[in-house]
Protein backbone atom coordinates (compact mmCIF):
# COMPACT_ATOMS: atom_id res chain seq x y z
CA UNK A 1 0.00 0.00 0.00
CA UNK A 2 1.41 3.40 -0.97
CA UNK A 3 2.22 5.83 1.84
CA UNK A 4 -0.07 8.64 2.94
CA UNK A 5 1.18 11.93 4.34
CA UNK A 6 -0.52 14.48 6.55
CA UNK A 7 -0.16 18.03 5.25
CA UNK A 8 -0.90 20.96 7.56
CA UNK A 9 -1.31 24.47 6.16
CA UNK A 10 -1.16 27.22 8.81
CA UNK A 11 -2.34 30.75 8.12
CA UNK A 12 -3.13 33.78 10.21
CA UNK A 13 -6.86 32.98 10.40
CA UNK A 14 -7.17 29.26 9.55
CA UNK A 15 -5.45 25.90 9.72
CA UNK A 16 -6.17 23.43 6.92
CA UNK A 17 -5.01 19.83 7.10
CA UNK A 18 -5.33 16.95 4.68
CA UNK A 19 -4.22 13.44 3.89
CA UNK A 20 -2.29 13.25 0.63
CA UNK A 21 -1.01 10.17 -1.16
CA UNK A 22 2.37 9.76 -2.84
CA UNK A 23 0.90 10.89 -6.17
CA UNK A 24 -0.31 14.21 -4.80
CA UNK A 25 -3.99 13.31 -4.50
CA UNK A 26 -5.89 14.72 -1.53
CA UNK A 27 -7.81 11.92 0.17
CA UNK A 28 -9.45 13.95 2.92
CA UNK A 29 -9.18 17.46 4.29
CA UNK A 30 -10.52 19.73 7.01
CA UNK A 31 -10.26 23.36 8.04
CA UNK A 32 -10.54 25.06 11.44
CA UNK A 33 -9.98 28.61 12.72
CA UNK A 34 -6.45 29.53 13.74
CA UNK A 35 -6.20 31.18 17.16
CA UNK A 36 -3.17 33.32 16.40
CA UNK A 37 -3.59 36.20 18.85
CA UNK A 38 -3.59 34.32 22.13
CA UNK A 39 -0.71 32.36 23.64
CA UNK A 40 1.48 29.70 22.02
CA UNK A 41 -0.56 26.85 23.49
CA UNK A 42 -3.76 28.17 21.91
CA UNK A 43 -2.07 28.27 18.51
CA UNK A 44 -0.84 24.72 18.96
CA UNK A 45 -4.34 23.55 19.92
CA UNK A 46 -5.64 24.97 16.64
CA UNK A 47 -3.11 22.90 14.71
CA UNK A 48 -3.94 19.77 16.67
CA UNK A 49 -7.65 20.36 16.07
CA UNK A 50 -7.09 20.55 12.31
CA UNK A 51 -5.03 17.36 12.36
CA UNK A 52 -7.74 15.52 14.29
CA UNK A 53 -10.44 16.78 11.92
CA UNK A 54 -8.50 15.67 8.83
CA UNK A 55 -7.91 12.20 10.28
CA UNK A 56 -11.60 11.97 11.15
CA UNK A 57 -12.58 13.01 7.60
CA UNK A 58 -10.70 10.12 5.99
CA UNK A 59 -13.22 7.70 4.46
CA UNK A 60 -13.43 4.23 6.00
CA UNK A 61 -10.56 3.14 8.18
CA UNK A 62 -8.11 4.64 5.72
CA UNK A 63 -4.36 4.51 6.05
CA UNK A 64 -2.42 6.03 8.91
CA UNK A 65 -0.05 8.78 7.77
CA UNK A 66 3.64 7.91 7.73
CA UNK A 67 4.85 11.48 8.24
CA UNK A 68 3.62 15.02 8.80
CA UNK A 69 4.49 18.14 6.83
CA UNK A 70 3.72 21.71 7.90
CA UNK A 71 3.44 24.77 5.68
CA UNK A 72 3.70 28.00 7.65
CA UNK A 73 4.28 31.69 7.07
CA UNK A 74 7.83 32.75 7.72
CA UNK A 75 10.21 33.68 9.06
CA UNK A 76 10.99 30.20 10.33
CA UNK A 77 13.92 27.83 10.64
CA UNK A 78 13.13 24.63 8.71
CA UNK A 79 16.31 22.89 9.87
CA UNK A 80 15.49 23.30 13.57
CA UNK A 81 11.72 23.14 13.07
CA UNK A 82 11.21 26.49 14.79
CA UNK A 83 8.65 29.18 13.90
CA UNK A 84 10.54 32.42 14.47
CA UNK A 85 8.35 35.53 14.30
CA UNK A 86 5.73 35.61 11.52
CA UNK A 87 3.81 38.91 11.60
CA UNK A 88 0.46 37.17 11.16
CA UNK A 89 1.17 34.51 13.82
CA UNK A 90 1.91 36.64 16.89
CA UNK A 91 1.19 33.67 19.18
CA UNK A 92 4.52 32.09 18.23
CA UNK A 93 7.95 33.54 18.82
CA UNK A 94 10.85 31.06 18.50
CA UNK A 95 8.30 28.29 18.93
CA UNK A 96 9.51 24.67 18.41
CA UNK A 97 6.45 23.57 16.44
CA UNK A 98 8.03 20.50 14.84
CA UNK A 99 9.16 19.18 18.22
CA UNK A 100 5.65 19.66 19.65
CA UNK A 101 3.93 17.89 16.76
CA UNK A 102 6.43 15.01 16.74
CA UNK A 103 5.98 14.59 20.47
CA UNK A 104 2.19 14.43 20.12
CA UNK A 105 2.02 12.09 17.13
CA UNK A 106 5.26 10.11 17.11
CA UNK A 107 5.80 10.73 13.39
CA UNK A 108 8.62 12.33 11.39
CA UNK A 109 7.61 15.98 10.97
CA UNK A 110 8.88 18.62 8.56
CA UNK A 111 8.19 22.35 8.26
CA UNK A 112 8.72 24.84 5.47
CA UNK A 113 7.88 28.36 4.38
CA UNK A 114 4.48 28.29 2.68
CA UNK A 115 5.69 29.53 -0.73
CA UNK A 116 8.56 27.02 -0.77
CA UNK A 117 6.20 24.19 0.13
CA UNK A 118 3.71 25.15 -2.57
CA UNK A 119 6.56 25.35 -5.08
CA UNK A 120 7.59 21.82 -4.15
CA UNK A 121 4.07 20.41 -4.62
CA UNK A 122 3.82 22.03 -8.04
CA UNK A 123 7.25 20.70 -9.00
CA UNK A 124 6.55 17.15 -7.87
CA UNK A 125 2.89 16.71 -8.84
CA UNK A 126 1.47 19.87 -10.36
CA UNK A 127 2.15 22.34 -13.16
CA UNK A 128 5.92 21.93 -12.78
CA UNK A 129 6.02 18.14 -13.04
CA UNK A 130 8.63 17.11 -15.61
CA UNK A 131 10.67 20.31 -15.26
CA UNK A 132 14.02 20.37 -13.46
CA UNK A 133 14.14 24.08 -12.55
CA UNK A 134 10.84 25.41 -11.25
CA UNK A 135 10.10 28.97 -10.13
CA UNK A 136 6.82 29.48 -8.26
CA UNK A 137 5.12 32.71 -7.23
CA UNK A 138 1.94 33.17 -5.27
CA UNK A 139 0.39 36.55 -6.02
CA UNK A 140 -2.15 37.86 -3.53
CA UNK A 141 -2.00 40.08 -0.46
CA UNK A 142 1.76 39.66 -0.79
CA UNK A 143 4.06 37.99 -3.29
CA UNK A 144 5.75 34.81 -2.06
CA UNK A 145 8.17 32.80 -4.16
CA UNK A 146 10.07 29.53 -4.17
CA UNK A 147 12.62 27.75 -6.34
CA UNK A 148 12.85 23.99 -6.77
CA UNK A 149 15.93 22.47 -8.41
CA UNK A 150 15.81 18.79 -9.37
CA UNK A 151 13.01 18.15 -6.87
CA UNK A 152 14.68 19.98 -3.98
CA UNK A 153 13.87 23.37 -2.48
CA UNK A 154 16.68 25.90 -2.82
CA UNK A 155 17.26 27.59 0.54
CA UNK A 156 20.55 29.43 0.11
CA UNK A 157 23.17 29.80 2.82
CA UNK A 158 20.88 30.61 5.76
CA UNK A 159 17.46 29.53 4.48
CA UNK A 160 16.47 33.04 3.39
CA UNK A 161 16.94 32.61 -0.37
CA UNK A 162 14.43 33.33 -3.15
CA UNK A 163 12.52 36.16 -1.50
CA UNK A 164 11.87 37.38 -5.03
CA UNK A 165 8.76 39.28 -3.97
CA UNK A 166 11.21 41.75 -2.47
CA UNK A 167 13.21 42.41 -5.60
CA UNK A 168 13.06 46.17 -6.06
CA UNK A 169 12.32 47.42 -9.57
CA UNK A 170 12.03 51.11 -8.57
CA UNK A 171 14.27 52.51 -5.86
CA UNK A 172 12.06 55.62 -5.68
CA UNK A 173 8.91 53.53 -5.48
CA UNK A 174 6.50 53.02 -2.58
CA UNK A 175 7.92 51.64 0.63
CA UNK A 176 7.29 47.92 1.04
CA UNK A 177 6.34 46.25 4.31
CA UNK A 178 9.87 44.84 4.38
CA UNK A 179 11.28 48.38 4.60
CA UNK A 180 12.72 48.60 1.08
CA UNK A 181 11.34 50.79 -1.69
CA UNK A 182 9.88 49.61 -4.98
CA UNK A 183 9.63 45.89 -4.25
CA UNK A 184 7.37 44.08 -6.69
CA UNK A 185 5.16 43.20 -3.70
CA UNK A 186 4.65 46.92 -3.05
CA UNK A 187 3.79 47.49 -6.71
CA UNK A 188 1.88 44.45 -7.98
CA UNK A 189 0.24 42.66 -5.04
CA UNK A 190 -3.53 42.83 -4.63
CA UNK A 191 -3.45 45.77 -2.16
CA UNK A 192 -0.92 47.61 -4.37
CA UNK A 193 -3.13 47.28 -7.44
CA UNK A 194 -6.16 48.47 -5.45
CA UNK A 195 -4.20 51.46 -4.18
CA UNK A 196 -3.20 52.32 -7.76
CA UNK A 197 -6.85 52.30 -8.78
CA UNK A 198 -7.91 54.45 -5.80
CA UNK A 199 -5.21 57.05 -6.55
CA UNK A 200 -6.33 57.32 -10.16
CA UNK A 201 -10.02 57.57 -9.38
CA UNK A 202 -9.70 61.12 -8.09
CA UNK A 203 -8.65 62.39 -11.53
CA UNK A 204 -10.59 59.87 -13.61
CA UNK A 205 -13.98 61.57 -13.57
CA UNK A 206 -16.63 59.62 -15.51
CA UNK A 207 -13.97 57.10 -16.65
CA UNK A 208 -13.88 55.63 -13.15
CA UNK A 209 -17.65 55.29 -12.81
CA UNK A 210 -17.81 51.50 -13.20
CA UNK A 211 -15.17 50.81 -10.58
CA UNK A 212 -16.77 53.29 -8.21
CA UNK A 213 -20.19 51.73 -8.78
CA UNK A 214 -18.88 48.25 -7.95
CA UNK A 215 -17.28 49.69 -4.80
CA UNK A 216 -20.65 51.00 -3.62
CA UNK A 217 -19.68 54.60 -4.36
CA UNK A 218 -16.83 54.58 -1.83
CA UNK A 219 -13.34 54.98 -3.33
CA UNK A 220 -11.83 53.51 -0.17
CA UNK A 221 -13.82 50.30 -0.78
CA UNK A 222 -12.01 49.65 -4.07
CA UNK A 223 -10.17 46.31 -3.86
CA UNK A 224 -8.30 44.17 -6.35
CA UNK A 225 -11.47 42.08 -6.68
CA UNK A 226 -13.49 45.20 -7.60
CA UNK A 227 -10.94 46.19 -10.26
CA UNK A 228 -10.95 42.64 -11.67
CA UNK A 229 -14.75 42.58 -11.83
CA UNK A 230 -14.82 45.91 -13.67
CA UNK A 231 -12.19 44.67 -16.13
CA UNK A 232 -14.20 41.54 -16.87
CA UNK A 233 -17.16 43.81 -17.56
CA UNK A 234 -15.06 45.56 -20.23
CA UNK A 235 -14.26 48.73 -18.28
CA UNK A 236 -11.37 50.72 -19.87
CA UNK A 237 -10.29 52.31 -16.56
CA UNK A 238 -9.90 48.91 -14.89
CA UNK A 239 -8.18 47.54 -17.98
CA UNK A 240 -5.55 50.27 -17.77
CA UNK A 241 -4.91 49.51 -14.09
CA UNK A 242 -4.46 45.79 -14.82
CA UNK A 243 -2.28 46.47 -17.86
CA UNK A 244 0.07 48.64 -15.83
CA UNK A 245 0.28 45.95 -13.14
CA UNK A 246 0.99 43.29 -15.77
CA UNK A 247 3.76 45.50 -17.17
CA UNK A 248 5.34 45.75 -13.72
CA UNK A 249 5.21 41.96 -13.41
CA UNK A 250 6.95 41.68 -16.78
CA UNK A 251 9.80 43.92 -15.58
CA UNK A 252 10.16 41.77 -12.47
CA UNK A 253 10.07 38.49 -14.38
CA UNK A 254 12.78 39.78 -16.69
CA UNK A 255 15.02 40.06 -13.63
CA UNK A 256 13.97 36.62 -12.37
CA UNK A 257 14.79 35.08 -15.74
CA UNK A 258 18.16 36.83 -16.00
CA UNK A 259 19.21 35.59 -12.55
CA UNK A 260 17.67 32.11 -12.47
CA UNK A 261 16.54 31.13 -16.00
CA UNK A 262 14.01 28.55 -14.74
CA UNK A 263 12.37 26.07 -17.08
CA UNK A 264 8.87 27.12 -16.03
CA UNK A 265 7.25 30.05 -14.21
CA UNK A 266 4.20 29.00 -12.15
CA UNK A 267 1.69 31.41 -10.63
CA UNK A 268 -0.70 30.69 -7.77
CA UNK A 269 -2.86 32.79 -5.46
CA UNK A 270 -5.88 34.93 -6.28
CA UNK A 271 -3.88 37.48 -8.27
CA UNK A 272 -2.07 34.63 -10.01
CA UNK A 273 -5.44 33.35 -11.26
CA UNK A 274 -6.31 36.85 -12.47
CA UNK A 275 -3.05 37.49 -14.29
CA UNK A 276 -3.11 34.10 -15.98
CA UNK A 277 -5.39 35.94 -18.39
CA UNK A 278 -2.56 38.39 -19.04
CA UNK A 279 0.20 35.84 -19.63
CA UNK A 280 0.47 36.55 -23.35
CA UNK A 281 0.72 40.27 -22.69
CA UNK A 282 3.43 39.70 -20.09
CA UNK A 283 5.34 37.30 -22.34
CA UNK A 284 5.30 39.87 -25.16
CA UNK A 285 7.02 42.42 -22.86
CA UNK A 286 9.78 40.10 -21.64
CA UNK A 287 12.39 40.86 -24.35
CA UNK A 288 12.39 44.50 -23.19
CA UNK A 289 13.32 43.47 -19.66
CA UNK A 290 15.53 40.38 -20.05
CA UNK A 291 18.88 40.01 -21.77
CA UNK A 292 18.10 36.33 -22.32
CA UNK A 293 17.36 36.01 -26.05
CA UNK A 294 15.20 32.94 -25.38
CA UNK A 295 13.20 34.37 -22.49
CA UNK A 296 9.88 34.00 -24.30
CA UNK A 297 10.38 30.24 -24.55
CA UNK A 298 9.84 29.84 -20.78
CA UNK A 299 6.19 28.88 -20.17
CA UNK A 300 4.07 30.95 -17.80
CA UNK A 301 1.44 28.65 -16.30
CA UNK A 302 -1.22 28.63 -13.61
CA UNK A 303 -0.63 26.59 -10.49
CA UNK A 304 -2.40 23.24 -10.38
CA UNK A 305 -3.37 23.13 -6.72
CA UNK A 306 -4.94 26.53 -6.09
CA UNK A 307 -6.26 26.90 -2.55
CA UNK A 308 -5.03 23.40 -1.66
CA UNK A 309 -1.40 24.31 -2.34
CA UNK A 310 -0.63 24.60 1.37
CA UNK A 311 -1.90 21.11 2.17
CA UNK A 312 -0.19 19.43 -0.79
CA UNK A 313 2.95 21.50 -0.31
CA UNK A 314 3.21 20.43 3.30
CA UNK A 315 2.66 16.80 2.34
CA UNK A 316 5.30 17.05 -0.38
CA UNK A 317 7.88 17.87 2.28
CA UNK A 318 7.53 14.28 3.51
CA UNK A 319 8.46 12.87 0.13
CA UNK A 320 11.11 15.24 -1.11
CA UNK A 321 14.86 14.84 -1.12
CA UNK A 322 16.85 17.02 1.30
CA UNK A 323 16.87 20.72 0.34
CA UNK A 324 19.56 22.35 -1.74
CA UNK A 325 21.48 24.57 0.72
Amino acid sequence: MEPVFLGVDIGGTKVAAGLVDARGRILAKARVPMVSREDAAAGLRSVQSAIAAALQAQPGKGTAPSAIGISSPGPLDPERGVVLNPPNLPCWRNFPLVEEIQKAHGLPTHIENDANAAALAEALWGAGAGFRYVFYATLGTGIGTGLVLDGRIYHGRTGAAVEAGHISIDYRGPRCGCGKRGCIEALASGPAMAQRARERLAAAGPAGAKVLELAGGDPQAVTAEVVAAAWRAGDPFATAVLRDTADLLAIWLGDVIDVLEPEVLIFGGGMGELFAEWFEHIRAQLPQWSINSRCREIPLVRAHYGEDSGITGAAALCLAAPPVV
